[in-house]
């Protein structure tokens, strides 16, 4: 089993994201301070990614790999892009993790590329149906949630394999021994919501290891469950409903006290409270979303990552690879 230790090599799209490649190389030079057996193969225009691996930053642990082609953001067919454009960043980075050159890739870029680029060229572990999407979601404790975007429409029987592969993420990624497995429903109670959490639910009663049952929307940042298990179209439209209302009380909380002197002396003497707070809701903890299901790692990235986001995602692949999270996956499905 890999130690703590052990030399991990992820490949970075240093064109991905609306600040790059600027957020993109602080982010790489943040994950290479934070873990001294990172390597970093960093894929994009020579006149970027040369300098940068030639640099102290890089410490002599940064891969230039020179590209030619980009995927833009606006991408009419982001699967098509994949295809054709063989020497795009975001292509080259994957094709390194196929290649066994690196154990995983992220990208800031075209959510819709990645995932392409994910399941084309790295490709499904045997047995997987359906690549899906995971975070880590703040709160009392954090929570993976799985699926996020990736698959809109599902079956039943996939919302059991999402069970088996957010298991493997809490496990790889958070250290979590025995990872607690809940359904996402309207209510706790047995039998309810649509006809697709009706017939999950009962089936991952019977196949799912550790399954608590129901959870409501109100229960994920009480931490009632290790892994919350739903929908793409549905995850989607949590996560990013909780993104928004942290974001606006957050910003509500500042104009509240900054608005007069009072409320200002109040707000420095609860400075460290809420920068507690703060630091318990940031999104920007694990920087970036596993694709799971696939043969390497295959990280997304949020378009407007910062150099934070940019080196927790690098670094939290990093421990997913040496966690082992494409071995337990693998595993997982064959029995």
């Amino acid at each position: 089993m890999p130690s703590v230790q052990s030399k991990v090599t992820i490949a970075v799209d240093a064109l991905g994201g609306d600040f790059a490649p600027k957020n993109v190389l602080d982010g790489v030079a943040l994950a290479l301070l934070h873990d001294v057996a990172l390597r970093v193969a960093l894929c994009g225009p020579a006149d970027v990614v040369e300098p940068f691996a030639a640099s102290k930053a890089a410490a002599g642990r940064v891969e230039a790999v020179a590209t030619t082609e980009e995927i833009f953001m606006d991408e009419h067919d982001p699967a098509r892009a994949v295809r054709n454009k063989k020497d795009a960043s975001i292509v080259v980075a994957a094709r390194l993790v196929k290649e066994g050159r690196a154990q995983g890739f992220i990208s800031a870029g075209s959510t819709a590329a990645c995932l392409a680029a994910g399941t084309l060229i790295v490709g499904r572990i045997r047995g997987i149906q359906r690549p899906a999407l995971a975070v880590v979601l703040p709160g009392k404790r954090p929570v993976v949630m799985c699926d996020n975007g990736a698959n809109a429409d599902c079956k039943p029987e996939l919302l059991v394999q999402f069970a088996e592969m957010g298991r493997a993420y809490a496990q790889a990624a958070l250290g979590v021994e025995n990872p607690t497995i809940a359904l996402l429903n309207i209510g706790s109670e047995e039998g309810k919501g649509s006809e697709l959490a009706k017939e999950a639910q009962i089936l991952m009663k019977e196949q799912t290891r550790n399954f608590v049952g129901n959870v409501e929307g109100r229960d994920i940042l009480e931490g009632k469950a290790d892994v919350i298990v739903t929908d793409g179209f549905t995850g989607n439209v949590v996560l990013k409903t909780l993104e928004g209302s942290m974001f606006y009380l957050l910003g509500k909380l500042r104009a509240i006290f900054t608005a007069t002197i009072a409320a200002k002396l109040a707000g420095l003497a609860l400075k460290g409270s809420f920068g507690e707070l703060k630091q318990e809701l940031n999104p920007d903890q694990y920087g970036a979303a596993p694709l799971l299901g696939v043969k390497g790692l295959c990280l997304v990235a949020h378009g407007s990552s910062s150099p934070e986001a940019i080196a927790n995602g690098i670094l939290v692949g990093a421990q997913s690879v040496r966690g082992e999270l494409t071995e337990k996956i693998t595993a997982a499905v064959q029995k």
